[in-house]
């Protein structure tokens, strides 16, 4: 039998085009994709919209997705790494919390000993009060951080998250104590929310889609949002445009394993590459609400050392890695 890495290659030569005028698509052979989670969460989420629309473009004949449990995802990355060396026929979803959990984990394999194919999709956080609160503006909240860090509450996901990340960020930029940020974690977004409403922690952080509805709705006041500029349709005033220069977006993903050759790499990028430009990949990120941040190749492997370059850096600040 011919190995993958000629047949996909020759595919990719050869052309299935649907239509007249419509987009080419890789005709590939299988493809696992590994959910370092467990299924329901948003990286098997991701995986299984991968499988889809994967399949019903043509971009591989079958697609199959497999959950590998654990430790923010370092199982699976583990697995991809070792078990996988060399297998082109295979991509792992990730994010940025599982750079965090390579780190607070002390994880022996890293993102660097996979092969970078892209960036997929993102939500970007929110910094929130409850809409009883005095402070009114982001303004106000970083003058209670210089005059007392500790003082300030966050509430936000579990500890090392990209919500504790995000406030650590903010207290640095700030020029605050970022070594006395101190961040309540919290199981859910619900028992988040019943905190923030009660009073119990200062200020709230999540992805904007979590507590979009209670923002809506006047029961919280959003302060800022996470991203480079303002969302249309999202009258949330950046970090940025108030004076606090930072971005971060809850980024998924997807790598490779190593060992793959140059070719197999374009290959699995390029497929991946005709997944996003695909009708069913759009409707997609239309139904479930997801931004698109596709980039790809080299400029995501950038990406993706300066991202573990930032988080390391802040969580040896909070005092989670060392």
């Amino acid at each position: 039998m011919k190995s993958f890495a000629v047949r996909t290659l020759a595919a990719a030569v050869v052309l299935a085009v649907g239509s007249a005028g419509a987009p080419a698509a890789f005709a590939q052979d299988n493809i696992r994709i590994i959910a370092p989670a467990s299924p329901g969460g948003g990286w098997d989420q991701t995986a299984r919209a991968m499988q889809e629309v994967m399949q019903s473009e043509g971009i591989v004949k079958s697609a199959t997705v497999e959950n590998v449990t654990g430790a923010g995802g370092t199982i699976g990355l583990a697995q991809l790494a070792d078990k996988e060396k060399g297998n082109p026929n295979v991509l792992m979803v990730n994010g940025l919390v599982m750079v965090g959990a390579i780190l607070t984990n002390q994880s022996a394999v890293t993102l660097e000993q996979t092969t970078p194919i892209a960036r997929l999709t993102g939500e970007y956080e929110v910094i929130v009060v409850p809409a009883a609160s005095d402070i009114q503006t982001l303004g106000q909240l970083v003058e209670r951080l210089k005059a007392d860090t500790g003082a300030v509450a966050w509430g936000g996901g579990s500890a090392g998250g990209t919500d504790h990340i995000l406030a650590g960020l903010i207290t640095q930029a700030a020029g605050a104590d970022a070594t006395k940020v101190n961040y309540v974690p919290f199981s859910g977004g619900g028992e988040a929310l019943a905190a923030i409403l009660g009073g119990h922690v200062t200020a709230g952080v999540s992805g904007l889609g979590e507590w979009l509805g209670q923002i809506q709705a006047g029961e919280l006041r959003a302060l800022a949002i996470s991203s480079a500029e303002r969302l249309e349709g999202i009258d949330i005033p950046t970090l940025k445009e108030q004076g606090i220069d930072v971005e971060l977006a809850n980024w998924r993903a997807v790598v490779a394993a190593p060992g793959i050759d140059d070719a197999q790499r374009k290959v699995l990028t390029d497929a991946v590459g005709a997944m996003v430009k695909s009708d069913g990949w759009q409707k997609v990120l239309a139904d479930r609400g997801w931004m698109d941040l596709y980039m790809s190749g080299d400029e995501f492997a950038k990406y993706l050392a300066d991202e573990n370059a930032r988080v390391s850096e802040i969580l040896k600040t909070l005092g989670l890695v060392s």
